[in-house]
């Protein structure tokens, strides 16, 4: 990568990010943490408002934003990509979402680029077994809980085909053995639980915050199934 797409590419990262540490940087494009620092004095030597915040990293100043940015082709077609995925392995809440935002991605392309891009759509296809479908499309409403912290309510049916309520304190979601998966809190069996999304029947978000004050990451928890390695 020539200096001038670095310099790009790093105003893009802290524009997506809150804060960007030197560290991060340097291992995000391969270079070496002094060399950073003098891509950041180079971008406000062009007059984009690099901060930086001790213990958290470099910002670019609110307010400031780039302008709409064209793509390489080996980037348009990582989005066609991702779209396929989307469309197959999440829920139509999920889809529709995915779907106006890449929408407006197109927007800011040049004709040309997204010409070649309707014509790779075509070209990408994927399969999943018919019983991959839930009965429900609750992945978005998952995922607002997620990020507020919101305890959920279930009615939830195990394998056996016993229905349940369960308030939950959601702390992740996960996608193994061709299905999506629902890790939280229990507050009825006060312990940690998976919950297969396709088996949940009813989903209610509440307002209620976590009554838990610390929990397991989701990378703890799933560390702890001893899933099979795929390398």
């Amino acid at each position: 990568m020539n200096r001038i797409d670095r310099l790009f590419g790093i105003t893009t990262l802290l524009q997506a990010k809150k804060y960007v540490s030197a560290e991060h940087l340097a291992e995000q494009f391969g270079i070496s943490v002094r060399t950073v620092y003098r891509d950041i004095k180079a971008l406000g030597e062009q007059g984009i408002p690099v901060s930086f915040e001790p213990h958290k990293g470099y910002f670019l100043v609110q307010g400031y934003f780039l302008p709409p940015v064209s793509f390489t082709p080996e980037e348009a077609n990582s989005l066609v990509l991702l779209e396929t995925i989307a469309a197959t392995l999440a829920d139509a809440s999920i889809q529709a979402q995915y779907t106006a935002a890449l929408t407006k991605v197109k927007a800011a392309m040049r004709e040309r680029e997204r010409e070649r891009l309707e014509q790779f759509t075509s070209r990408i296809k994927m399969h999943l077994p018919e019983y991959f479908r839930g009965p429900a499309d609750y992945l978005a409403t998952l995922q607002s809980a997620l990020a507020d912290r919101r305890v959920i309510e279930l009615e939830y049916c195990d394998k056996s085909g016993q229905s349940s309520q369960r308030p939950v304190e959601p702390i992740g979601l996960a996608f193994y053995n061709l299905s999506w998966h629902l890790i939280g809190w229990c507050q009825l069996r006060q312990d940690y639980r998976d919950f297969k999304v396709a088996r949940i029947r009813q989903l209610t978000t509440t307002t209620r915050p976590f009554t838990k004050p610390d929990h397991l990451l989701l990378t703890e928890y799933i560390a702890g199934l001893n899933l099979p390695y795929v390398p």
